[in-house]
């Protein structure tokens, strides 16, 4: 399975138009978006953007989507993953939208059968979507400091993941690994167009310069 990854739109037709030409340059089997799809809204643009993606899309908000994006991810083509969990070809997908909370050991996951907490939903199989890195993962910003969440790194520390696919920190873009997961920062708001992973029984990640 292909996946084209990537984040913070922040509301620009030409940052979707890089997505849209990758899609045709990669041929991808699914798009994720990891946040900020716009700047500060309003919902109707986040539809807009991603009702002209043409294939399957799996997307969460991010940290300054207002929550009428939220609302208007659910009304497009693309699948609202925030605090949700679904299978793919047997891969599993598990996304955490917006800013990290404090209290993310407490939030639930929903499935097509139940809510479970998110620490049993996720596992050595999952492919995690967050707008957000893990801290110190792919994270520093210009003057240096990492801003990514600890919660977050805990997390991922605890359950490995196989997958984490984050943006947000717009200044590194890039693959790292932690632990047994690797970790992807698909943000194409400044040098860099995205990340192509190609899963089978190993992950091969190219972040598109």
């Amino acid at each position: 399975m292909r996946l084209y990854a990537s984040a913070d739109i922040h509301g620009s037709q030409y940052r979707l138009n890089i997505i849209l030409k990758n899609i045709e340059r990669y041929k991808p089997d699914i798009v994720v978006i990891c946040g900020d799809i716009t700047q500060f809204g309003p919902g109707s643009l986040a539809k807009t953007l991603l009702d002209q993606i043409p294939i399957r899309t799996l997307a969460v908000h991010g940290n300054i989507d207002t929550s009428d994006v939220v609302q208007a991810i659910s009304n497009t083509r693309a699948v609202n993953m925030h605090l949700r969990q679904i299978n793919i070809n047997n891969e599993s997908f598990i996304g955490i939208g917006g800013d990290i909370p404090t209290d993310l050991f407490e939030c639930k996951i929903k499935n097509n059968s139940a809510t479970i907490p998110i620490k049993d939903a996720i596992n050595s199989n999952t492919i995690l979507i967050s707008h957000v890195p893990p801290y110190n993962t792919m994270d520093k910003v210009f003057i240096g400091r990492h801003i990514g969440s600890k919660e977050l790194l805990r997390l991922v520390e605890e359950t490995k993941p196989r997958l984490v696919l984050c943006g947000h920190v717009h200044e590194d873009p890039g693959v790292t690994r932690l632990n047994k997961s690797i970790i992807v920062n698909c943000s194409i708001g400044k040098r860099t167009e995205g990340a192509v992973i190609d899963i089978n029984n190993t992950i091969n990640v190219k972040i598109i310069d």
